[in-house]
């Protein structure tokens, strides 16, 4: 059994709250029916339909009917649109569903994330990132590393592409990718001292 990951910040109603504002916020371009909300985070459609009135209240949510679907987005631009994106990023973002789902993995040394979401977290300016890009370093089975990219998947409701590599392949330096990896930036979930040098 997976453990929850861990929401220390007390001022969120609920963690199914958090989740809803991070799956939102983290996207700020996608729209999600309150069907699709409440599977995303797991909560009956009754207490999804009653979260999303209180955040549409307050203004930190918007949304649209398309027929009988009830379409919900993150209230971006909005007064608050910036200041709660960098907070939920840094305190519910990617980096703590993928520490959970791949640092637990047997014959991991490293996890990091690379690329465009790693960028923006480490405050580079861009666009929000529509995908993760997951570097996994040690021994294992691709088929384990693929079915965790996959739980991530489900939980955020955005594209997760894991790259798996070999602990003696990342410390060839002349390897076109483990370069690639190394030059970009790095938000690591999981580091051995070796592996972060």
């Amino acid at each position: 059994m997976r453990s929850e990951p861990p929401y220390l910040l007390p001022i969120f109603r609920s963690r199914h709250q958090a989740e809803l504002l991070t799956l939102l916020y983290l996207q700020p371009d996608r729209e999600f029916s309150v069907t699709e909300l409440a599977e995303h985070v797991g909560v009956p459609l009754t207490t999804m339909q009653r979260e999303v009135g209180r955040l549409l209240e307050a203004g930190l949510l918007s949304g649209r009917r398309v027929g009988r679907a009830h379409l919900i987005r993150a209230m971006v631009p909005g007064r608050y649109a910036r200041p709660l994106t960098e907070l939920l990023t840094l305190a519910f973002g990617p980096h703590l569903l993928i520490e959970q789902e791949f640092a637990a993995l047997s014959d991991v040394d490293a996890v990091a994330i690379f690329g465009s979401w790693a960028s923006r977290y480490l405050g580079e300016p861009g666009a929000p990132p529509n995908d993760i890009d997951v570097m996994v370093i040690g021994h294992l089975s691709r088929t384990d590393v693929y079915e965790a990219a996959e739980r991530v998947e489900r939980r955020l409701g955005i594209q997760v592409n894991p790259v798996l590599i070999a602990r003696d392949r990342w410390r060839q330096a002349t390897d076109p990718l483990v370069r690639q990896i190394r030059s970009s930036p790095l938000v690591w979930v999981k580091q051995s001292p070796e592996e972060g040098e």
